[in-house]
């Protein structure tokens, strides 16, 4: 049942505060992209999270960079990758409940 343990690191400490969601979508649904955008966006450092989708968008990533301008590099390089056809960027507002906070009673 247990799968592993891991340490929640301070993303701050980290230079990595900077959090964004980020759907894409593909020029093309072939196999071919598939492997190809998912090889090169899980080697980019400030992806933490990559996941397909059912419908669209096609992918969700989630970024931790160290700033806005340096996420703007980022996208950059995702609009890089062959067969990007649409990024949408996704700040948060304020962070309800994720499994990275510590757990806290409710009042």
């Amino acid at each position: 049942m247990i799968v592993g343990y891991a340490a929640r690191v301070d993303p701050r400490a980290v230079g990595r505060s900077f959090e964004v969601l980020v759907n894409v979508d593909l020029t093309s649904k072939d196999r071919a992209t598939f492997e190809a955008f998912e090889a090169a966006v899980a080697g980019f450092d400030d992806v933490i999270e990559l996941r397909r989708m059912f419908g669209l968008p096609d992918y969700v990533i989630r970024v931790a960079t160290e700033s806005v301008e340096s996420y703007e590099t980022f996208v950059a390089r995702l609009g890089d990758v062959q067969g990007v056809a649409k990024i949408d960027s996704h700040l948060t507002m304020k962070t309800i409940k994720s499994p990275d906070q510590p757990r806290s009673k409710l009042r």
